[in-house]
This record gives structure tokens, sequence and C-alpha cells, in this order.
């Protein structure tokens, strides 16, 4: 199968130690029982967190944060173009090209500011970061039929003391885990439409990565691929 363009994407339309508010687009009363984050190497996986509602009323808002801020192909620090497209929400935007990783205010096609985040990530944030603090950034990455993301560190913000919760929308996905080197052994396990992983304390530095998506998996894209989003605190304040 040929790989898909984010364009073709279309709607179909705990705070942890706490009682966190029902997940976004259920109501209180009609909310399942809250169910513990498996812990693996660190890691807080929230299965399921997201409902088929929630996921599809999020698709629709990252449909119009690409209409202001379209996806791009980027290119590693050694020119190598990446399998996966990019965009972003929120304060700052995570870029790479020839000149490195960082984080930009602007959009680098456009020139223009990013989009504010979408209330509906933003709630997830709150329910699971275990922190006050909101995220300066929002990262959006689609993945086609063959794209990955190798394994690496979210280390380009100045401050870790705050975690990275990551969302994912669409075909299920092979997410490998580490520890702080590369030398560590890893462990996987797939990623479904509507989980949700935070990653702080011993893992904010871990290694982790996408081997590969199972295209197809989800019929939440109606012409297949993932979305992931990742929410983080670039700045100390």
């Amino acid at each position: 199968m040929p790989k898909r363009d984010p364009s073709s994407i279309r709607s179909s339309e705990q705070k942890q130690g706490s009682d966190p508010p029902p997940p976004p687009g259920k109501a209180a009363s009609d909310a399942p029982p809250i169910v513990p984050p498996v812990a693996i190497r660190g890691f807080l996986l929230h299965r399921d967190f997201l409902d088929r509602t929630s996921q599809e009323a999020m698709v629709a808002d990252l449909r119009a944060v690409a209409g202001e801020a379209p996806f791009l192909r980027p290119v590693t620090a050694w020119g190598k173009p990446m399998s996966v497209q990019m965009t972003s929400a929120g304060r700052l935007g995570w870029v790479t090209d020839r000149r490195g990783y960082r984080y930009e205010p602007l959009h680098p096609g456009t020139g223009e500011a990013w989009p504010a985040i979408p209330d509906g990530i933003l709630a997830v944030w709150r329910a699971v970061s275990g922190t006050g603090r909101m995220p300066d950034s929002c990262l959006v990455n689609f993945y086609g039929e063959s794209a990955r993301m190798g394994l690496h560190q979210d280390k380009d913000e100045g401050d870790f003391r705050f975690p990275v919760v990551s969302l994912s929308l669409g075909d299920e996905a092979l997410f490998r885990m580490g520890g702080t080197t590369r030398e560590e052994r890893t462990e996987s396990v797939w990623l479904r439409s509507g989980d949700v992983v935070v990653m702080g304390g011993e893992a904010r530095l871990a290694y982790h990565g996408i081997d590969r998506i199972r295209f197809g998996s989800s019929t939440l894209l109606p012409q297949g691929g993932r979305i992931n989003v990742t929410l983080r605190c670039v700045t100390s304040a």
C-alpha cells in the first residue's frame, strides 16, 4: 500500500495520587472506573485513556492545527529526511534541519506563530501529568505505512523536572523503551489508538522509539496511519 499524506486525515466526525477528571468527551457520571496506569521501566501507560468520541474530536482539532501550520517532512542535522511528517502547536515548536534539533516560535515554512494547543489535548495533560505547569509545546507526528522513529532521548528541553506526555491516535505502533544509555536492554509494547504514555522521573531521559506501525489496524483515520501527539514543558518558567 502507498504511504498516506497527513492532509488526508479526516474526522469521522490523574493527576496521579488524586481523583483525576474524566477523560475528555466523558461526563463524570458516564466515565468508567479509573484504571491505574501500567508501569513499564518507569514509563506509565494509560491504556484506552481516550474513548472513540474523544479521539475523533482530537483528530478534528489536529486537522485545524495542520491547516494553520502545515505538516513538513524534516531532515536531520546530517541531511537525512525523516520518515515521519511533523507540525506543532503551542508557544514553541520542535524543529530539525541542518542546524540541528531545537525549539522555534515560528513555523519554518509559513513564518507564522504556531497555533494554540487544542483544549482537548490540554485536558489530557492536566489529567495525567501530575503538575500544574502547562506545556509549552505540542509536537504532532504523522506516521505513514513505513514510518518509524529511532531510539532517542527527549533532551532538548531546559528543565527535566516536568514529564513528557504522549498520545496515540490511529494505527497501532510498536513502542520500544530503554534506559538512559543506549547499551541498556529494551522492552517493547504495542500502543493502541487512545493510549497515553507518561515519561517522567526515571523515564524522563530514557531512550524510546517506534519500530513500526501496524498499518490498517485502526479505523480512526479512514486512509490509515498514526498520529502521535507529544506534550513537553520546554522552559523552566
